[in-house]
């Protein structure tokens, strides 16, 4: 995949929810979504929004 596309996905989300991230974060938000993306079975927007509302909510 992609990571400058999916880098710029998570800031979008991000931008949603009027909050900032260090790259450290954005480059474990990264991993994870690549590795989920193997496994399910859902468009990728959907997993990054999951992903980055539950960083956001733990």
């Amino acid at each position: 995949m992609e990571k400058k596309l999916i880098y710029k996905m998570i800031r979008q989300c991000f931008q949603q929810y009027e909050h900032e991230a260090s790259e450290e974060d954005y480059e474990k938000l990264y991993e994870r979504v690549v590795e989920e993306a193997e496994e399910a079975e859902v468009a990728l927007y959907e997993l990054i929004n999951d992903v980055v509302y539950e960083y956001l909510t733990n």
